[in-house]
């Protein structure tokens, strides 16, 4: 196995990476024309790096930067409707410092928690195809080779679900078929047999969903919640 990369040099690949056309045609447009609410703003444009605390135990995963979220202030889900759920909750579960997050200098600090995406950068219609999945979900699965403390995967939404699924998989931990739901939480046993983690989904923290009804932030609590509970008796 070759050794894993700093995470500084981990970041400057992501950061620099060019390898999906149709994406960096897309993210660089949101970043020229922008949204009128935000056309003060200096949109960061490229792909976006994992955010948090590298010793986590609690792995949370994204499925891409939202276009004039992430993609505007370069942090994951920071600085849209999901990212104010998300962060509040994490707030609530003792996760973060701050309930809230608006850019990379506002202070907000995750403790015990990191969060990534399967995609780093914004896709047309939040719809990334098979190949550019393909093509990036790799630094998702070096993150996770590089964080050994990790004990939860909290996929956030369906397709985020399927991939880290896939991604645990791929490392050799054996998951069982499973199927995405709200809540649901699957333990997975380690290559070695050493030791479980575990792989929790929640509806992702959307304004669709949120404004629906379909997320209320009583949900999102008992997902910490119950990720409170694995992580006091693991």
């Amino acid at each position: 196995m070759t050794e894993h990369p700093t995470w500084l040099e981990h970041n400057r690949e992501i950061v620099s990476c060019r390898a999906c056309p149709r994406l960096v045609e897309w993210r660089e447009k949101v970043a020229r024309e922008k949204r009128r609410a935000f056309r003060d703003h200096d949109y960061w444009g490229k792909p976006v790096v994992g955010f948090g605390d590298t010793k986590a135990r609690l792995l949370l995963v994204g499925l891409a930067p939202g276009a004039h979220g992430s993609n505007r202030t370069g942090r994951m889900f920071t600085g849209d409707s999901s990212g104010e759920t998300l962060f509040a909750a994490l707030f609530r579960a003792g996760f973060s410092n701050l309930p809230s997050g608006s850019h990379v200098d506002d202070g907000l600090v995750l403790n015990d928690a990191f969060i990534t995406s399967i995609v780093r950068c914004v896709p047309p219609k939040n719809r990334p195809t098979a190949a550019e999945v393909s093509t990036c979900r790799v630094f998702a699965a070096r993150e996770l080779a590089m964080m050994p403390n990790i004990r939860i995967v909290l996929a956030l939404g369906k397709l985020a679900f399927d991939q880290s699924s896939f991604l645990l998989t791929q490392s050799g931990y054996a998951v069982p078929r499973v199927n995405f739901g709200h809540n649901v939480c699957h333990e997975v046993t380690a290559p070695d047999c050493s030791h479980s983690i575990y792989l929790m989904a929640s509806y992702h923290p959307s304004r669709q969903n949120t404004q629906t009804g379909r997320l209320t932030d009583e949900m999102l609590d008992q997902v910490f919640s119950g990720v409170r509970s694995i992580l006091a008796s693991s």
